[in-house]
């Protein structure tokens, strides 16, 4: 059988319960049709680069699908069919990817700095005006040592 990437978009206002039940739905095609998941990732509601039906946002899901090419047919048939599935995208691959995916590693590296905006500077926050004093400018680094070289000279 043939290994196959999944993404779908499902509209923004449906809940998170009805996309697992979506997802089930679209797991069940496969399974009747001699197909597996291997797995199943819900990357949660991003913003859509430009509308589509109406919605700015949708909800992401990821699977990685062991199945025959008629098994992922039948579940992208489905889906053209469906009202709440606004885009989706198959990809056939050589290998499905071992752990979590990008979207995922992403948004674990975000955790780790402390949500939105880290230590970006702005405005907020009791970091008040020591953020110049972290960080000397590179070009007052570089020319320093290039005038003492021309003064030696």
């Amino acid at each position: 059988m043939a290994l196959y990437e999944h993404v779908f978009i499902a509209r923004q206002d449906v809940s998170a319960q009805q996309v697992e039940a979506l997802t089930e739905e679209f797991k069940t095609v496969l399974e009747s049709n001699g197909g597996s998941v291997a797995k199943n990732e819900y990357w949660g509601i991003k913003t859509l680069a430009y509308k589509i039906k109406k919605n700015r946002k949708g909800h992401y899901t990821l699977l990685n699908i062991d199945a025959p090419h008629a098994a992922v047919a039948e579940m992208e048939r489905q889906m053209r069919l469906h009202d709440d599935i606004l885009r989706f995208m198959t990809l056939r691959v050589e290998e499905h990817e071992e752990g979590p995916s990008a979207m995922m590693q992403s948004r674990g590296r975000d955790d780790r700095r402390g949500g939105r905006g880290g230590d970006r500077g702005g405005r907020g926050g009791d970091r008040g005006g020591d953020r110049g004093e972290r960080r000397p400018a590179p070009a007052a680094e570089a020319a320093a040592p290039a005038s003492e070289g021309a003064d030696a000279s």
